[in-house]
């Protein structure tokens, strides 16, 4: 027997589309804290979605039953933007991608990045001046979008950093609106978006389709760069290599994934910092005691407690990836319920991570609260800002240091202020959660 699930009441034709897209966080919120454990959303016509918040069934998705399930649509728009990558592949090829790109991504092969996460930030400061007001969202983009292209092919773009960084913009905003729209305009349609779409989509392959060229034709593949290791993968089972096109995947995946999820975060945590002086005191009270003035290194990330709780909490409040969603591919029973092929199961790190059942105060910024052992206590899924299971993000310890590199080089020599005390800062959920129209804060150099 089913067990009944309730929802928000719809219009006749678009259900809850658009309630949810007026207010996607404040929708579903609002609607897992009146509905309970799942809650039941129609999105046009035909498309039913649930929305889970209990962490054994979110489980149960993600991992015991997780072959049930395939991307859910967001995703496989993202295809026309990622290719078949690691991020949306499906599959044995998802596994295959996944082989052969763990080793670029190991704890000691990442910690080699760590000069280059401060250096780029301490190069990112030397166009800032005293006092003067930037759209620190920006700042954070282009300075990830730096140690991104660095990492992964060694060296710096200058030439093009711009485009590049606007046409991944151009394509998650794409993403994001094809994903919510239950009116599916082909690609070969000549609208504006689709126009923009293709031309940022052809900016990004020239530049890379362009250096795996110049790498192959070079044969330097000794390179610790992550382009190099990529070149370098052999599948241990038939000893074949990735094709140009899977490179491109993977490098395209890595670019979007790995620089707008960090910039958000790096923004969030300024912003934060600003409006809670007494964590920005203790912050600084740890960098002058650990590091003496000299720039942080990886070596000192065990020692900077408080500054990875600021991350940790930061994750908390505002995670870059604010849900996953999984399509039924097969029946599948969970929590009493059976969900037939073709519906949606909506899994949202911004509902969870604010749940008073396994947070105190969960609106507030607190990054004391995962000094003991808040992670045991409470369900896996109750706190999960990379996802889980076989797809947990492969890159979520690369991100973790980066982001507590840049913040230890950053606070260190600048404190960054809110433009003015009653500026409003939301958060904007397209493909992640960024701050919307930017974020303009006064900087100030500390003495």
């Amino acid at each position: 027997m089913n067990v009944t699930i309730s929802g928000p009441k719809g219009l006749p034709l678009s259900g809850n589309l658009l309630s949810f897209r007026r207010d996607p966080l404040q929708f579903i919120r609002n609607a897992s804290e009146e509905h309970g454990d799942v809650v039941h959303f129609r999105f046009g016509p035909k498309r039913h979605v649930y929305l889970l918040t209990n962490p054994d069934q979110i489980k149960e998705v993600l991992v015991t039953k997780q072959a049930h399930f395939r991307k859910g649509k967001g995703l496989q728009v993202a295809r026309a933007v990622v290719g078949d990558g690691i991020l949306t592949s499906e599959g044995k090829k998802h596994l295959r991608q996944r082989r052969l790109m763990q080793p670029a991504f190991h704890r000691e092969r990442i910690a080699a990045y760590g000069q280059v996460m401060v250096r780029q930030g301490v190069d990112l400061m030397s166009e800032w001046r005293d006092g003067e007001v930037r759209d620190i969202h920006h700042d954070m983009m282009k300075v990830t979008l730096a140690i991104i292209t660095e990492t992964m092919f060694g060296k710096s773009i200058k030439e093009g950093a711009d485009q590049i960084g606007e046409a991944i913009d151009i394509g998650l905003k794409y993403v994001a609106n094809k994903a919510s729209s239950f009116i599916d305009i082909p690609l070969s349609v000549p609208t504006k978006s689709n126009r923009q779409f293709m031309e940022s989509n052809e900016t990004l392959d020239k530049t890379i389709f362009s250096l795996i060229e110049e790498r192959r034709k070079s044969g330097d593949h000794g390179k610790n760069d992550l382009l190099s290791m990529l070149l370098a993968a052999r599948d241990e089972d038939d000893g074949e290599g990735m094709t140009d096109e899977q490179v491109r995947d993977e490098v395209m995946t890595i670019f979007v994934a790995g620089h707008e999820t960090t910039a958000n975060t790096m923004s969030w945590i300024f912003y934060l910092l600003a409006t809670h002086p007494e964590a920005e005191k203790k912050l600084q009270d740890e960098l002058s005691t650990v590091l003496c003035d000299r720039l942080p290194t990886v070596e000192d990330l065990p020692h900077l407690t408080y500054t990875n709780l600021i991350v940790q909490e930061t994750l908390r409040l505002y995670p870059a990836a604010w849900t996953i969603n999984r399509e039924v591919v097969e029946e599948v029973e969970i929590g009493g319920h059976t969900y037939q092929p073709g519906e949606t199961l909506m899994m949202s790190q911004y509902v969870m991570h604010r749940n008073h059942r396994y947070f105190d105060n969960p609106d507030e910024f607190i990054p004391e609260r995962f000094e003991g052992d808040l992670l045991k206590r409470i369900p896996t899924y109750a706190y999960f800002p990379f996802g889980g299971g076989p797809r947990v993000c492969i890159g979520n310890n690369f991100a973790l240091m980066e982001a507590a590199l840049l913040l230890a080089t950053i606070a260190q020599r600048y404190r960054l202020r809110l433009e003015t005390p009653d500026q409003k800062v939301e958060p904007e959920p397209l493909v992640t959660l960024r701050p919307k129209n930017g974020l303009p804060m006064r900087v100030e150099k500390r003495g």
